[in-house]
C-alpha cells in the first residue's frame, strides 16, 4: 500500500438545509441524528417556525443540518418569517434534503422546489420518509418527477431505517474543510431559545384542538446560578382573552400538565433539575409585528 493509500480521508464540513412540506418529518430527522431532542415536534403543522442549526460532528465529517418551516401558501408576517427562513436556508446551504412523506407522495411543490433548487446548482437529495408505517410499502419510490435529484434514499427517523445510508450520501456531497464548532456542541441557539421551543411543543400536545396553533412561548428569566438547579421563568402568550381559561384549565390543572411535559424535556436537554414557571399571557399582537417576531427567535 503506497503512502497516499494510507491517508486518512479529507475532513468534510458544510450545511445542509432540510425542506419540505409541513410534517414530513424534518424536525423528527434533526432530532434523531443528532441523539438529542433540540426541535419541537408535533402532529400540528407548520410547528417549526423558524431555521434551527443541529450540529452533527462524525469522526470524518461536520455536518450543519438547518431545520427549516414546512413549505405552504401564506401572506401574514408569520407566514412571511416562516419562508424567509426556508429561503434563506437554500441559498446558504451546501446540500438541501427535500424530504417527502411516502405516504402522501410526490406533491407539485416539491417539483416546484426542485426546479427552483436545480437552477442554483446545489445536490438535492429527494429523500422519502416515513417507511416504517404499514402503508409505506405500497407507495411507489422513487418518484417519476424527482428529475434531477441527487439520489432518492429511504428512511424512518423513527426506526433509524436508512440514516446510515442517508448521512454517507451527504458526506460525499460535502466540500473539504475543517470543523466549525466544537465537537461537543449541538445547535448555535441559545438555551432560552430551545427552553422555548419545547414548552411550546408541550402546550400544542396538551392542548390538542382546543386552541389554534398560534401560540407562542417566551421565557423571561433562565438563572444557571445552581450547577444542580435551573430556574425558568416563561410566558404562554394566547391571541384573545376567551383563550386564556382554556390554556389554564379548571383549577390550573392544564398548564400544569404542560409544566410537568415540558420540564421533563428540559431535564433530558439540560442534565439536571428545572424549576419551570409558567403563566398565561394574553399578547393579542405576537404574531402580526415583525419586531415581536424577531424578539421570539422567528427573524
Amino acid at each position: 500500500m503506497s503512502e497516499a493509500d494510507a491517508q486518512d480521508p479529507p475532513f468534510r464540513t458544510g450545511v445542509v438545509a432540510l425542506v419540505g412540506l409541513p410534517n414530513a418529518g424534518k424536525s423528527t430527522l434533526l432530532n434523531r441524528l443528532l441523539g438529542e431532542k433540540i426541535a419541537a415536534v408535533t402532529p400540528k403543522p407548520q410547528t417549526t417556525r423558524s431555521q434551527l442549526l443541529g450540529i452533527l460532528s462524525l469522526p470524518q465529517a461536520q455536518i450543519l443540518l438547518l431545520d427549516t418551516p414546512g413549505l405552504h401558501e401564506g401572506t401574514k408576517p408569520l407566514d412571511l418569517a416562516m419562508r424567509e427562513a426556508v429561503g434563506k436556508a437554500v441559498t446558504d446551504c451546501d446540500v438541501v434534503l427535500l424530504l417527502v412523506d411516502v405516504t402522501r407522495g410526490f406533491q407539485p411543490l416539491h417539483g416546484e422546489w426542485l426546479a427552483k433548487l436545480a437552477q442554483r446548482g446545489v445536490p438535492v437529495l429527494v429523500v422519502g420518509t416515513q417507511v416504517d408505517r404499514p402503508e409505506a410499502a405500497r407507495a411507489p419510490w422513487p418518484p417519476a418527477d424527482a428529475v434531477g435529484a441527487a439520489a432518492t434514499p429511504r428512511i424512518s427517523a423513527r426506526t433509524g431505517e436508512g440514516l446510515d445510508a442517508l448521512v454517507a450520501e451527504v458526506v460525499a456531497r460535502l466540500p473539504e474543510g475543517p470543523p466549525h464548532f466544537p465537537t461537543d456542541q449541538l445547535t448555535d441557539r441559545p438555551m432560552r431559545f430551545l427552553a422555548a421551543e419545547l414548552i411550546r411543543e408541550a402546550a400544542f400536545l396538551e392542548l390538542s384542538q382546543e386552541l389554534p396553533y398560534r401560540i407562542a412561548v417566551e421565557v423571561l428569566d433562565y438563572e444557571e446560578g445552581d450547577p444542580r438547579l435551573t430556574r425558568i421563568r416563561a410566558q404562554l402568550l394566547v391571541e384573545r382573552e376567551s383563550q386564556k381559561p382554556i390554556a389554564i384549565g379548571q383549577g390550573g390543572a392544564r398548564i400544569r400538565a404542560i409544566g410537568v411535559r415540558a420540564r421533563r424535556d428540559l431535564e433530558a436537554l439540560i442534565g439536571n433539575q428545572v424549576h419551570l414557571d409558567l403563566r398565561v399571557k394574553v399578547d393579542p399582537t405576537w404574531a402580526k409585528k415583525p419586531n415581536r417576531l424577531k424578539s421570539l427567535g422567528y427573524r
